[in-house]
């Protein structure tokens, strides 16, 4: 089989299977999108947050902080609109030409940006703060996971 069968069988493949790196992503999006709606709601409404009693754990610091907004707008908020993005450029990406195009190295560079402000929150709270907040830490997590998914799908976007 020649080397252009071989990769049509293969996006073939990846069409009719529900685990492609696509469906990953949003998956983490979903995820996402839960975490910081949460850290939103509490930032939004003043209700006390579910934090870990456990010692390091103290979220009313972490998201009390100066650290916690940006331009007076709260990073629960900008982390929120973030996935919702993600989400809208990646469900978008069959749908219109220039997303079929660039759709993944624009959802690259936005996941990135996040994934290098986040590690700047987590440096915040282990160094600065001296203290953490769980719900953040998960995002964290997710968004650490995103970048890799991403950092693939470009790859292969590129490689295509």
């Amino acid at each position: 089989m020649s080397a252009q069968g071989v990769k049509q069988v293969r996006v073939a493949n990846e069409r009719d299977s529900w685990f492609t790196l696509q469906n990953v992503s949003l998956a983490l999006i979903l995820l996402g999108i839960l975490v910081s709606g949460y850290l939103s709601y509490i930032k939004f409404t003043d209700e006390p947050m579910v934090c870990a009693a456990e010692a390091g754990f103290n979220c009313d610091v972490v998201q009390n902080s100066v650290y916690a907004e940006v331009g007076g707008v709260a990073i629960a908020y900008l982390g929120l609109a973030t996935y919702l993005v993600l989400g809208a450029l990646i469900l978008l990406e069959n749908r219109l030409e220039i997303l079929r195009e660039y759709g993944p190295l624009l959802v690259f560079a936005i996941t990135l940006f996040a994934f290098v402000y986040s590690m700047y929150l987590v440096y915040i709270q282990a160094f600065v703060l001296e203290a953490f907040c769980q719900w953040c830490l998960i995002h964290e997590l997710i968004m650490t996971v995103l970048v890799v998914i991403v950092t693939l799908r470009l790859r292969r976007h590129l490689m295509t």
